[in-house]
């Protein structure tokens, strides 16, 4: 059934656990994460991100997710992620989604603010939700750009809250997208501060590459939704390398079940990770 972002986020709260948004680029992968959200009971988000719109243009993608979310046996929220202009925003509300992020962490904290109120404003006509960024996430959703880590200010996020009243707030901790060299080093005690600090659901970008313990302290300390976008092209990649390796594809069909698979097994190992199981 497909619900607001907000509902999924006030229930992970209550439960000490972190919903997984995992996006997609096709309906393949749709298809996997709607499968594992099924087996495991679990709670999930789709989203995509404004800059994968070349490649999956969002007046195709958008309906196939609003659509894959109302039929789901299971609570799916629909989220479109880093939006960087009004327009797509907009035509993503207009579509069904039920949030949407504004990405405005590349400005100074004061433009960052009026911006988002402005967007918080047009999805409360959509009755949506809206997630911020504050600091800089590592990297850039779609490897174009070595953005530098620039850890979120604790007391940047009290304001940000009080003066926005922002639904999800996406903070950096140490955290980047892409494929990290090494393990990463999170700044728990960046955490700790905002979380004893603010009210807002935590996001958590960049979830590829984090080890399962950091992520079970992540959800424990205000995270309630981590971003899982990298590990899925991955697997859903390198399920279809092994299927073709094993000579299992034998057409079209086999090649689409592969790409399922690899969505569904991604999304089930981070599911049972974050505690979302049996949490529909």
């Amino acid at each position: 059934m497909l619900v607001k972002m907000s509902e999924l986020l006030a229930d992970a709260q209550e439960g000490n656990y972190a919903v997984g948004s995992f996006s997609v680029a096709n309906m393949e992968m749709v298809l996997g994460v709607l499968k594992a959200s099924k087996e495991l009971n679990a709670p999930v988000i789709l989203q995509i991100a404004e800059v994968r719109l070349k490649q999956s243009p969002l007046e195709i993608i958008g309906p196939l997710m609003v659509a894959a979310a109302e039929n789901a046996d299971t609570p799916v929220a629909v989220h479109f992620d880093h939006g960087k202009t009004v327009e797509k925003i907009t035509q993503a509300l207009d579509i069904g989604f039920t949030s949407v992020m504004f990405d405005g962490s590349h400005l100074p904290l004061d433009e960052n603010i009026e911006m988002t109120k402005k967007v918080i404003e047009i999805a409360s006509d959509y009755d949506a939700d809206v997630e911020a960024e504050i600091g800089c996430v590592g990297g850039s959703e779609d490897g174009s750009e070595d953005i530098a880590i620039n850890c979120t200010k604790p007391e940047d996020a009290v304001r940000f809250e009080a003066e926005t009243g922002v639904d999800a707030l996406a903070i950096a901790i140490g955290n980047a997208h892409g494929n990290y060299k090494s393990t990463p080093k999170l700044r728990f005690d960046i955490l700790e501060e905002v979380e004893k600090n603010t009210d807002v659901p935590l996001v958590l970008h960049g979830g590829t590459g984090i080890t399962p313990d950091d992520f079970v302290r992540c959800s424990h300390t205000g995270i309630k939704k981590i971003n899982i976008a990298t590990a899925t092209f991955d697997s859903v990649e390198k399920n279809v390398r092994r299927c073709y390796t094993e000579n299992s594809i034998k057409g079209y069909y086999d090649l689409q079940a592969a790409e399922v698979e690899g969505a569904y097994q991604n999304a089930k190992k981070h599911i049972l990770i974050f505690g979302t199981d049996n949490k529909a």
